[in-house]
């Protein structure tokens, strides 16, 4: 396998655990870190693409642009997870259901 191949790979199982840790966790800290896992992996996918086309630098680019934006919406969940906990005194996705009417 090239180094293109199983960094592909990795980038896909990066994905999967991501996804795999939101189908199984109710916990709210859980989940951002479970989506924050599935955008690293597709980070990895963004640069070997960039490196496939021999425009690694136009990759990287894109995925610091990611990684900005990742990092604000990690903060913004964690700090939304931290208030659910005040209010609600649980983290379980289940007691937010409940706010819905």
């Amino acid at each position: 396998m090239s180094t293109l191949e199983i960094t592909l790979v990795s980038a896909f199982a990066l994905v999967g655990a991501g996804l795999y840790g939101l189908l199984i966790t109710r916990n709210l800290i859980k989940v951002v870190i479970a989506l924050q896992i599935m955008v690293k992996g597709a980070l990895v996918a963004l640069v070997a693409a960039g490196q496939a086309s021999d425009q690694l630098a136009l990759g990287q680019s894109l995925a610091m642009t990611v990684i900005v934006a990742d990092t604000v919406v990690a903060v913004i969940g964690l700090a939304f997870a931290v208030q659910v906990k005040r209010v609600r005194g649980t983290l379980d996705l289940r007691a937010l259901a409940e706010l819905r009417g």
